[in-house]
């Protein structure tokens, strides 16, 4: 396998403000865009070639990437006039592909963090002669998520829609959204038009007696699409809990990036990250959060599994839990913002203006 197909159209709704700007596999995870660790763990696997597939603010990632020589690969861009979902994003890319009809083309979204032993997903593909392979993993609670049952040698047998009721839960196995396609099957996939992969191309193919494999992997797994996820992908990147070859710097406790600066007394922990030209001064607290380049923690602000958006401001005392502030906005002092709050870009909270608690 030489080739990948990584799909990073989507909107990322789920997590503005932080992508009003930017999109979301641009977002910084562990002090990088978030789709470096991906292009860095597929390269690692063995892919030289990667495609693409942009939609939302496709004109960010090209200026970044290059041609990819940087990363030892040969990127490639497609963008879609229009969303096509994952399996019209698929087609849409596949004259860019160089692979005969029988190789394997490694697909992937831009939004699942993952220790995917890519090697093995594709072993299984070629092993078992699959037209497509799916890596599945095993969660806890599977109904907020489509479940893949498999027999006892890794066949798929159905693909079921989120369940409902406890005795539509027939498995634990859900698709953990990391694809081997055959060659040829991607030329199938209806072209020009809106196709769901899941909802669509997979049942397709089983109901015409395709091969479909699954391979459980059960090792890291993360869907990055809400702000706390994504602050807690970032944290265990930086912690080591999830692997990445594009980690800029050792993993441990807390991760500032060149021309950050933390004051001497300032306490950063739980896989906390000061991104490029950010400020943390004195006194202040940062556990599990993600500073980006340029904003600045003011004295003695207290900041908990959040993220704080580029050039944004947190005023002294203030004391955020699970909250995100956009781009450029300013928190005043002695504010406490709670659990799922989330701050416009270029937004202005005057001092002590929103509170959880009483103001003594």
């Amino acid at each position: 396998m030489t080739e990948a197909i990584l799909l990073v159209g989507g909107k990322g709704t789920r997590l503005r403000p932080l992508t009003v700007h930017t999109p979301k596999p641009m977002v910084r995870a562990a002090g990088v865009p978030f789709l470096t660790h991906q292009l860095a763990r597929a390269k690692a696997a063995g892919v030289d070639h990667i495609v693409l597939a942009t939609s939302y603010l496709a004109e960010v990632f090209e200026p970044y990437f290059g041609d990819g020589s940087s990363l030892g690969l040969h990127i490639e861009y497609v963008t879609e006039e229009e969303p096509l979902g994952t399996g019209g994003a698929i087609r849409n890319v596949a004259s860019r592909l160089h692979s005969a009809p029988d190789d394997p083309v490694l697909v992937f979204n831009g939004d699942i963090l993952t220790g995917l032993d890519i090697r093995r997903l594709v072993a299984t593909h070629e092993a078992t002669s699959a037209d497509v392979s799916l890596h599945l993993t095993k969660v806890t609670d599977p109904r907020a998520y489509g479940l893949v049952p498999t027999d006892e040698t890794g066949r798929v047998l159905a693909f079921l829609e989120k369940p409902e009721t406890p005795e539509e839960i027939v498995t634990d196995q859900i698709n953990a959204g990391a694809y081997v396609f055959r060659r040829s099957v991607i030329d199938t996939i209806p072209l020009g038009r809106p196709v769901s992969v899941e909802r669509e191309t997979f049942p397709d193919l089983l109901a015409a007696g395709a091969h479909l494999q699954g391979m459980v992997d059960s090792t890291y797994w993360l869907d990055l699409g809400t702000p706390a996820a994504f602050v807690r992908g970032s944290a265990d990147l930086v912690l080591g809990r999830a692997p990445s070859p594009a980690v800029p710097g050792r993993c441990g406790d807390r991760l500032i990036l060149p021309t950050a600066r933390v004051a001497a007394d300032a306490k950063l922990t739980g896989g906390t990250v000061v991104g490029e030209g950010a400020f943390v001064a004195q006194g202040a607290r940062v556990f599990g959060s993600t500073i980006l380049p340029g904003a600045v923690i003011e004295p003695g602000a207290v900041i908990t599994d959040s993220l704080i958006g580029t050039r944004a401001r947190v005023g002294e005392r203030s004391v955020l839990t699970g909250t995100v502030i956009g781009d450029g906005a300013i928190v005043g002092p002695d504010n406490e913002l709670g659990e799922g709050a989330r701050v416009w870009c270029d937004a202005q909270i005057p001092p002590g203006a929103v509170r959880f608690s009483s103001d003594q």
